[in-house]
């Protein structure tokens, strides 16, 4: 399968079956984390691989994990954050969104589903974790074996902006013009 074909095919799954994500499938999905880039290089992102029961509780008190087998809780450190000199926006959230996005495409690959969790408690995951104070929980990742069928691959053409206006190096349109955008 190539990049596109997997990209169209993960979708946000809400539903999951009562299976274990097997050890080599983990092992792939923290390996692209670990590929992921990250600004200057420094990764200041920690995951929390959480798949017993007793975790996913700690996780669920949190945050609603939709029945997944397998949780990732990505952390930013901001201990090594890069620190863009010009404004002194920090990266952090950047960086654990590459390494997200890397794992979601992963599992896809893998014939896994996935959620990218943001609504979720941070305080409460920090005190179930005993997180401290420079690791940031940015977003959960949620995986594992779909109980639901499948979005359709080529649903983007409808709930997509089309590429042209997403491109804005494209000619504008009049709508555009309007709102300063040229």
């Amino acid at each position: 399968m190539d990049f596109i074909e997997i990209a169209k095919k993960r979708y946000s799954v809400r539903s999951y079956k009562d299976k274990k994500v097997e050890e080599e499938k983990l092992k792939k999905i923290l390996e692209a984390a670990h590929v992921a880039p990250t600004a200057a290089n420094l990764q200041p992102v920690r995951l929390i691989t959480v798949q017993s029961k007793e975790g996913l509780g700690k996780i669920g008190k949190g945050a609603n994990l939709y029945g997944a087998p397998l949780a990732i809780i990505v952390c930013a450190d901001h201990k090594k954050a890069w620190v863009r000199p010009f404004d002194k926006k920090r990266t952090t959230d950047i960086d654990a969104s590459i390494l997200t996005d890397h794992m979601m495409l992963q599992a896809t690959e893998l014939e896994l589903g996935s959620v990218w969790i943001c609504y979720f408690k941070p305080d409460v995951i920090c005190r179930e974790f005993g997180l401290p104070d420079h690791l940031e929980p940015v977003n959960i990742l949620a995986v594992g074996y779909p109980n639901e069928e499948a979005a359709d691959p080529e649903r983007h053409s409808q709930t997509r902006i089309p590429v042209e206006e997403l491109n804005m190096s494209a000619p504008f349109s009049s709508a555009e013009k309007e709102i300063g955008l040229q």
